[in-house]
């Protein structure tokens, strides 16, 4: 089985929810519909190792979602559960089209100007409303931001974890 830690979060257990055993999630994931569509998940389990929970019920409730997980049927057995982190496997994500990415999938990599000197690493994606995401880039020089857009970003390798953007005017090279 996967570590929990390499599979990508989709929500975290807020709180029980209910007298049955249900948990309150706040959602990660920008699909709400995948909960409410949602069979199984993982959470924490002993030594980092992923433990599946199966989902027998879901809905939405207040921009959170309740689940009915199989075999917590107690609300002290959805208390064990609080701060949770429920992840699924990367396998289960759907395909994006070409040019789009997750965020997991960016952060992390190293940032590099068009003459391949380092600016930083791509600390957060941040989701601003507008058209364009905005990566949170943190190096030498402290930390900026980069619209994930063609006109700042030239290309994005996954296979060798590095973004090829355009230097802001105000990041100096070395």
């Amino acid at each position: 089985m996967a570590g929990f830690a390499d599979m990508v979060l989709i929500g975290r257990v807020v709180k029980p929810q209910g007298r049955r055993g249900e948990v309150l999630v706040e959602p990660f994931s920008d699909r709400p519909d995948r909960f409410t569509s949602l069979a199984r998940a993982f959470v924490p389990g002993p030594g980092g190792i992923a433990r599946e929970v199966r989902v027998s019920s879901s809905w939405p409730h207040k921009g959170r979602f309740v689940l009915k997980l199989e075999g917590v049927d107690s609300i002290d057995e959805a208390e064990r559960l609080r701060g949770s982190d429920l992840r699924i496997a990367e396998e289960e994500l759907l395909a994006l089209p070409a040019g789009s990415y997750y965020h997991h999938q960016l952060a992390g990599l190293r940032v590099e100007d068009e003459a391949g000197v380092g600016i930083g690493v791509v600390e957060d994606v941040m989701e601003t409303g507008a058209e364009a995401r905005v990566l949170v880039v943190r190096g030498a020089e402290g930390e900026w931001l980069l619209p994930f857009a063609e006109g700042f970003v030239r290309t994005v390798d996954l296979d060798s974890a590095r973004i090829v953007a355009s230097r802001p005017e105000y990041v100096d090279a070395d």
